[in-house]
């Protein structure tokens, strides 16, 4: 004991009399982080690995979407027994998780932020989440079975239809040469500090680069107006009509611009500036973007049917606080 006593001393003695580069301030100490510094400030891309954290994060900010309810609250319930808040809650995690596997598997998933702050699901110009691998892979053929019946004819019925012909027809013969967007959402917590846009921006810079459009739904008119900042244009709108309040979705199309200009955000008018401005304030990333709008859409890929194959992968910023 005196032994470690003196050791110990010995040691501290040592310590207080080495030289000041060679020891940790207190704040030093308290703000050290395991947290790479470049997940803080750069887009980095998500792997298979990693796909349960960045679905927890979008079901966050999707958790108020009127799209995600329209899936997995469609107003009846399967085998004829209520449906729990916390079931709802894990339909719509199990939901986010499949469509983040997909992409990772045959798109593009990109995060940035400490924390899985922010994350966007792209299908790149040329790809498709439709192959039999994807659909087995990824998780999303247990959809099926997990939504109720109303949410299947919703999906399969209604929605994977209506988007993949509203695509086509939008893009026309551009329809497997686009960027498509099909989640974007920041934690409620992340919000209001640009990471969203910073995903935005990384996408946009490549697709000026390659002289691509960029194509999105949104189920929010705040979305539309954030979104105009960065170039996109609506085309047309489509609805969900199946519930009892149609879900309005905004076709919103970006065309490519000289390199150099896509990451300034070009807003139409000072009344447009300012409702943005409000928007990015209370939904520091309001961005709903997608491919569809948040949930599985059918983000369709190259032209086919949105999503993997059969089930399609929407997309929508959810409420989506591109922050």
């Amino acid at each position: 004991m005196e032994n470690c006593t003196e050791s110990s001393s010995s040691s501290f003695s040592s310590s207080s009399t080495s030289s000041p580069t060679e020891r940790l301030t207190v704040f030093e100490l308290k703000h050290r982080s395991l947290v790479p510094m470049k997940w803080v400030e750069s887009v980095r891309t998500v792997t298979m690995s990693e796909c349960r954290q960045a679905a927890v994060s979008l079901a966050h900010a999707f958790a108020d979407d009127d799209y995600a309810h329209y899936l997995v609250d469609p107003g009846d319930v399967a085998d004829g027994a209520a449906i729990s808040p916390e079931d709802k809650w894990r339909l719509h995690v199990d939901i986010m998780a499949y469509a983040v596997a997909a992409h990772c598997l045959s798109g593009m998933v990109t995060t940035t932020g400490p924390d899985y702050d922010s994350v966007a699901l792209w299908i790149p110009p040329g790809n498709s989440l439709d192959g039999w691998m994807t659909l087995l892979r990824s998780g999303m053929w247990r959809l099926y079975f997990t939504l109720s019946t109303e949410g299947r004819k919703r999906y399969f019925d209604e929605i994977l239809p209506l988007l993949h012909d509203t695509k086509a027809a939008v893009l026309g013969d551009r329809d497997d040469d686009a960027w498509y967007l099909v989640y974007l959402g920041t934690k409620p917590n992340s919000q209001g500090r640009g990471y969203a846009r910073r995903l935005l921006e990384d996408v946009m810079q490549r697709a000026d680069e390659e002289n691509r459009p960029m194509y999105l739904e949104s189920s929010s008119p705040a979305n539309n107006v954030y979104y105009a900042r960065y170039g996109f244009e609506p085309q047309r709108d489509i609805f969900l009509e199946r519930g009892k309040v149609p879900v309005k979705l905004t076709i919103m199309v970006r065309e490519p611009r000289p390199t150099g200009v896509a990451s300034a955000p070009s807003v139409a008018s000072k009344g447009a500036r300012k409702t943005a401005a409000l928007n990015t304030a209370s939904y520091p990333g309001i961005a709903k973007s997608g491919a569809g709008v948040g949930g599985i859409a059918p983000g369709v890929g190259g032209g086919r049917k949105p999503g993997m194959g059969l089930l399609g992968v929407r997309s929508t910023n959810g409420n989506a606080k591109m922050g």
